[in-house]
């Protein structure tokens, strides 16, 4: 069976109906959806997943209690990332609930999509499960451009372990992927750590803790990947990010130069903000008038009523990562 993943708690409240509501946009009722769990804060998006037949919410205790032992081993190896970490305040296991994802290699699906909460999904999703009858993962991103938030790309390490070639062509966004159920088994799971153990965990980047594993397991186990943005023609390729500011909306529908958009990703932009601007708080962000349409596709009536001047987002207000995101990432350039 296939179907569409996500993480979330209460949140990303907004943002996860969102996300539902534009996967029911294309699909209506016929697409299975599981959501994994940030952490114990679900009671809100329990009750509205309650009310979807085709949503669930995981709730397998072993699957869950495993992946997280799995990544506290990883970082108890790194060498630095936890002194790093305490320096500028966080916990000893940053964002923890990130890896979460990883628990729909245990999940209900044979294939699936996962799909970050703050995405919204605009074409069908034929081409990613075609691909996976030829390969265990498929993305379609721009991340090869910016190697910085995947690797420690000062790790001496990096390239014994990697080729440069590897380095360009394998690296991906964590925030939308297809692959299949059981691709890392136990045994798989063991020899990473040994690997990590053995020096190789200094390699990873720890602000971006989910992403940097994922990436880690694919490219060291040698999984076969395909990324559309490197594969595909130049003319058939469309963007991802709200980094592009010329996507054009057509019924609700992005489209870049002509070309249907995969999905949208409103990477950088924190879940307060979203929130604030359910509460009512006229704050302008890029393709807020889509987020918006389909956070209230069901429900128009509460659709927030902006009473003062709209005024833009401030990235600065956001964490000195999100930050560093926004001005950095410059694609999707084609």
């Amino acid at each position: 069976m296939d179907g569409i993943c996500t993480l979330a708690n209460d949140k990303v409240y907004h943002q996860l109906i969102a996300l539902l509501n534009s996967i029911d946009a294309i699909y209506g009722k016929e697409m299975p959806v599981c959501v994994y769990p940030y952490d114990d804060n679900t009671e809100k998006i329990a009750k509205e997943i309650s009310l979807r037949p085709h949503v669930q919410l995981y709730n397998q205790e072993d699957s869950i209690r495993q992946w997280d032992e799995f990544v506290r081993h990883i970082w108890d190896i790194h060498p630095t990332a936890q002194v790093n970490w305490k320096k500028v305040g966080l916990d000893k296991y940053h964002r923890i609930g990130t890896h979460r994802r990883y628990c729909a290699f245990d999940g209900p699906f044979d294939r699936f999509v996962y799909m970050d909460a703050d995405t919204l999904l605009m074409s069908p999703l034929d081409h990613v499960f075609s691909k996976l009858d030829e390969y265990d993962w498929v993305v379609y991103d721009f991340q090869y451009k910016d190697l910085s938030h995947v690797y420690n790309q000062s790790a001496s390490k990096l390239k014994k372990i990697f080729t440069k070639q590897q380095l360009h062509n394998e690296i991906f966004c964590s925030g939308f992927y297809g692959s299949k159920k059981g691709m890392f088994t136990p045994q798989q799971r063991e020899l990473l750590l040994k690997y990590l153990s053995q020096g190789e965990a200094g390699i990873l980047y720890h602000m971006a803790p989910d992403q940097t594993i994922l990436n880690y397991m694919v490219m060291r186990l040698g999984i076969s990947s395909y990324n559309f943005a490197l594969q595909i023609a130049k003319e058939d390729k469309t963007g991802c990010c709200i980094t592009s500011t010329h996507f054009q909306s057509v019924d609700n529908i992005l489209y870049d130069k002509s070309k249907r958009l995969t999905y949208i990703h409103y990477i950088g932009l924190s879940s307060q903000l979203f929130n604030q601007v359910c509460s009512g708080e006229n704050i302008d962000f890029p393709y807020r008038d889509l987020f918006l349409y389909y956070r209230y596709l069901h429900e128009p009536d509460k659709f927030p009523k902006f009473t003062t001047k709209v005024h833009p987002y401030d990235c600065h207000s956001s964490s000195s990562f999100g930050r560093k995101l926004l001005s950095n990432l410059r694609f999707p350039k084609k």
